[in-house]
């Protein structure tokens, strides 16, 4: 049987879909301190270094044609492997709760229904599209998509255009370092996540780098969405916005359908990366299973301040990228045949303490790229003492 290969067209929609997202304008609006200058050159910055780590971890998994949490056995093991899968897992689960919990409070903004019928509304809708398929998505995420683009232009002409006056202005309470780390964070949250796509893909290579590109340009657009809201309308509330703007039906339609096209990858990637974990586990069932725990838990559990969640997240997943980066572009080794591949997981442990210690700091850059480098060449240095088997690109 001939394999159903996603096309270029097909992964850019895919990841314009995880772009347009209310979690992103509302992490765009704690930018606002710094004022629009400054905040727009954080925000180029942390996606440019999030994006760049983005494609280098697409390519690894398109080009073997694994799942994100399978090329993690290249360089930490099976059983390694194992210890990422359930973090990934756990991750998205919060993520997908996250940002239900999300939307549902911004569509309740704008049509008073409450947030638990706004969370099963929006749950509903993810568990359709993981039930479609991430291959059988193209005409649907089309339509969804298209939709998105022209609403979210609306949206910025009610924000940049209809206010003339900035009404906050820039202050200390946010370093640039801290902004940049908050835009590195978005991209950085999506790498244990691309490869579910890239390895899917009929041009792995072009797909990392179209699934980037689309990414970054829409996720720094919602970025500058959200803190030119908190910038030039004195609103930190998104869906207070729209309602003031009088966008009614259309406003409602960009956060819930925002908030599917996005969660909706969290769900599935989730089921996935549960196959790793129990060959005997399906990765769609796992996604609506996912879906499912996310609706409920966004019903629950209030969920309005993320930004620790997402410094956890890069803590983390930066460092084990990291490994995975030398691994397979500098060193081209394989240790998936072990159990356990206990160095890589030292200098994993390594990089994680050293990420939490560098969160102390005000670094220009944020934390994640020197953390990444010092844990990229310390795996490099280890490799070259120890080894392991070759691989082909």
């Amino acid at each position: 049987m001939k394999e159903c290969r996603t096309g270029l067209f097909e992964n850019g929609l895919i990841w314009f879909g995880a772009g347009v997202s209310i979690a992103e304008i509302l992490t765009g609006t704690y930018l606002a301190p710094l004022g629009f200058q400054k905040g727009i050159a954080a925000i180029l910055l942390g996606h440019l270094i999030g994006c760049v780590l983005l494609f280098l971890a697409g390519v690894i998994g398109g080009k073997v044609r694994q799942s994100a949490m399978e090329t993690v056995k290249m360089s930490f093991g099976q059983k390694g492997c194992l210890f990422f899968a359930a973090l990934n897992v756990l991750q998205l689960v919060g993520w997908t709760a996250i940002m239900i919990y999300d939307g549902a409070l911004a569509a309740d903004g704008i049509l008073n229904l409450g947030r638990p019928i706004w969370c099963l509304v929006i749950g509903a809708l993810i568990l359709l599209w993981i039930v479609v398929g991430i291959t059988n998505l193209g005409k649907l995420n089309v339509v969804a998509m298209t939709a998105l683009f022209f609403l979210t232009l609306i949206l910025c002409k009610v924000i940049f255009g209809d206010y003339q006056a900035a009404s906050v202005l820039g202050d200390e309470s946010m370093t640039f370092g801290a902004a940049v780390e908050l835009s590195v964070a978005m991209p950085l949250s999506w790498l244990p996540l691309i490869s579910d796509y890239t390895r899917e893909a009929k041009a792995p290579v072009k797909a990392s780098a179209i699934s980037a590109l689309v990414y970054g340009v829409v996720s720094c657009w919602m970025y500058m969405i959200g803190m030119g809201a908190a910038i030039y309308t004195g609103e930190y509330d998104i869906s207070v916005i729209m309602v003031k703007a009088g966008l009614g039906v259309a406003g409602l339609l960009i956060v819930v359908f925002s908030t599917v096209t996005t969660t909706f990858l969290d769900a599935y990637s989730a089921g996935i990366s549960s196959e790793s974990l129990c060959s005997k586990i399906k990765g769609k069932p796992a996604a609506m299973v996912v879906a499912v725990l996310g609706t409920v838990g966004a019903m629950v559990y209030p969920m309005d301040n993320i930004t620790d969640f997402l410094y956890l997240i890069g803590s983390v997943f930066a460092p084990m990228i990291a490994v995975q980066i030398a691994d397979f572009f500098v060193l081209k080794r394989d240790v998936g045949k072990e159990k356990l591949y206990l160095p890589n997981l030292v200098v994993w442990l390594i990089g994680f303490i050293l990420y939490r210690i560098l969160m102390l700091m005000d670094i220009p850059v944020g934390n994640t790229l020197p953390d990444m480098a010092f844990t990229m060449l310390l795996c490099v240095i280890v490799g070259k003492l120890k080894m392991g088997k070759s691989i082909r690109i």
